[in-house]
């Protein structure tokens, strides 16, 4: 079991690391390096999307090798971690509609708060079961 999980883990890694390389020349690629070619374009974006979904498989294969307890952890986080999104994304996205903020309300920082909610949970989860 340690193999298969380290096997798992390695493969989430190759491929978490592999979207963010593609997402970053889907995001910079059409303005530095093709001058804004919609060929080019289109094809990154499509292979960044395939990636992700690629990354999600993996992370789900990696889910399905938990026992019970790290599931149930992993469940409780990842529950509160989509709520808080949801209820902090939109009231993000409020303020800027309202004009509450003085700044545009940017996807980068909603993503920023998930990372960060779903490590903290992760955390405090993980002590409280141990």
């Amino acid at each position: 079991m340690k193999a298969e999980r380290k096997k798992n883990l390695y493969n989430l890694a190759i491929w978490t690391w592999s979207w963010v390389t593609t997402l970053a020349l889907a995001s910079f690629g059409p303005k530095y390096i093709w001058d804004d070619h919609s060929v080019l374009t289109t094809l990154a974006v499509s292979v960044n999307f395939v990636h992700g979904i690629l990354m999600i498989i993996a992370n789900r294969r990696m889910f399905n090798n938990f026992d019970e307890l790290e599931r149930k952890i992993h469940l409780e986080s990842l529950a509160l971690t989509l709520g808080l999104a949801v209820v902090v994304g939109l009231t993000y996205s409020l303020l800027d509609a309202t004009n509450l903020i003085a700044y545009n309300a940017e996807i980068s920082n909603l993503v920023i708060f998930i990372g960060l909610t779903y490590l903290v949970l992760v955390t405090v989860n993980t002590k409280r079961y141990a």
